[in-house]
């Protein structure tokens, strides 16, 4: 990340002027899409098929108004400040929690990355530790995160790219009927359960993850370093994020496909490799490696974009706590408190990947722990700071339906909260 100031770039008029523009809402994307919706999206493609692909869509464009919101606010408050800074406006322990919550969380996201993409590694080239492509990876990605956010951001360019021939070409090439496509995708029904969750359950839990996701709130650093402060760049910021979006749809719609063509519905996934080695059995080894390189760009973007996004979000709750001030850009990427982050969030995680370590049991229950308090107060504070002129000011506050979608999300985040607080509490009683 660059430490010294930003200068905003110029505005956008035409259409490939937009093109060359994008690129925040393309990080925080792929920052979202991790292994976890690899899985996700595939498990739920075999288990279900195509009944619930319309819960993936009202998931997503719920979160697409939530962070519109959030860049709202970023680029259009009378004040010039931060997210993080309206929060703590709002109640001063914000600053505290968001800083804490970033090492945790930080610790949380980066373990199950760190040891998928060391998996990924291992099992393409067949060979080495897990720990030993962990090492090797997060060691490349704490260079590239310490590099300025240009390159950064064309980086995620690419692995868009890869991305995209990957997931959508290994739909195309195992075929789909676009008929059940279309009619999942609209057609509202719920399914007989399946499994251990039933269908209610999973997609109230897609739904409701999404109004208090921590990640949300790294959204506002990358528009920061891409240069856009204010009003005037609300308009490409806004198709910034409908292209990212919609980019992830498809992204997520195409595994959903691979799960429901190729399990559905007698077969079921476990581990990042179930879905690969099917694939070889389909489409032989080069089917199976293009798919392995859609994961890697998956995992190893969100490795790059958690750790970027965290210690920008970390170093600027520090300096909001400790001083009691509005810090600049410049004065929390500089600060040593952004660098110790990085190295917390690529370094402590590698201790998962060593021979011997026992399951995630431990740090899944602190996942739910986290997202307890999380889920409510990040999506409530949110609803406050954009809906209140007070602090986005009139004449950007939110309309009467996006006031709807937010309650609908928190009422939903409460909702997960408690959900989440039953199985933590279940589990330290089984302990």
């Amino acid at each position: 990340m660059p430490l010294a100031p930003v200068t905003e770039p110029p505005v956008p008029h035409s259409l490939s002027e937009y093109l060359k523009s994008f690129g925040p809402s393309i990080v925080i994307v792929l920052t979202w899409l991790g292994a976890g919706d690899v899985v996700d999206m595939a498990v739920a493609g075999s288990s279900y098929g195509y009944s619930l692909l319309w819960v993936l869509v009202l998931a997503v464009f719920m979160r697409f108004v939530l962070v519109s919101l959030i860049g709202r606010y970023q680029l259009c408050n009378p004040r010039g400040e931060g997210v993080l800074d309206g929060l703590v406006r709002l109640h001063r322990w914000y600053g505290p929690l968001l800083f804490v919550g970033a090492f945790v969380m930080g610790h949380v996201y980066e373990a199950f990355l760190t040891v998928g993409v060391g998996e990924i590694c291992r099992n393409v080239f067949g060979m080495g530790e897990v720990w030993m492509w962990a090492v090797l990876c997060n060691a490349t990605a704490f260079v590239l995160v310490l590099r300025a956010y240009g390159p950064l951001e064309r980086l995620f360019k690419i692995f868009l790219a890869v991305l995209s021939v990957s997931f959508v070409g290994s739909a195309a090439w195992v075929g789909f009927s676009g008929t059940e496509v279309v009619q999942g995708l609209f057609r509202f029904e719920i399914p007989g359960r399946q499994g251990a969750f039933g269908p209610v359950t999973v997609a109230l839990a897609m739904i409701g993850a999404v109004g208090g996701s921590f990640m949300n709130l790294a959204y506002p650093y990358f528009l920061e370093e891409k240069g856009w402060r204010g009003a005037k760049y609300l308009r490409v910021q806004f198709y910034d994020l409908l292209l990212a979006v919609t980019a992830m749809v498809v992204l997520n719609l195409a595994v959903w496909v691979l799960g429901a063509e190729l399990l559905y519905p007698d077969h079921h996934i476990t581990d990042l490799e179930d879905l690969p080695s099917l694939l070889s059995t389909v489409l032989g080894t080069p089917g199976r490696l293009l798919f392995y390189a859609g994961i890697f760009a998956a995992v190893y973007t969100s490795i790059l974009g958690h750790a970027a996004g965290l210690a920008a979000l970390g170093s600027h709750a520090w300096l909001r706590w400790r001083t009691g001030e509005q810090p600049t850009s410049a004065q929390y990427l500089a600060h040593p408190m952004h660098r110790w982050i990085i190295v917390w969030c690529l370094v402590s995680p590698l201790i998962w990947t060593l021979p011997g370590m026992p399951d995630f049991v431990t740090l899944t229950l602190a996942a739910n722990s986290g997202q307890v308090i999380l889920l409510p107060l990040l999506a409530g504070g949110l609803w406050w700071i954009t809906a209140s002129p007070k602090f986005i000011g009139a004449e950007y506050r939110t309309r009467w339906w996006e006031n709807a979608i937010l309650a609908v999300l928190f009422c939903l985040a409460v909702y997960g909260a408690i959900q989440s607080a039953r199985v933590l509490f279940g589990g330290l009683s089984g302990l």
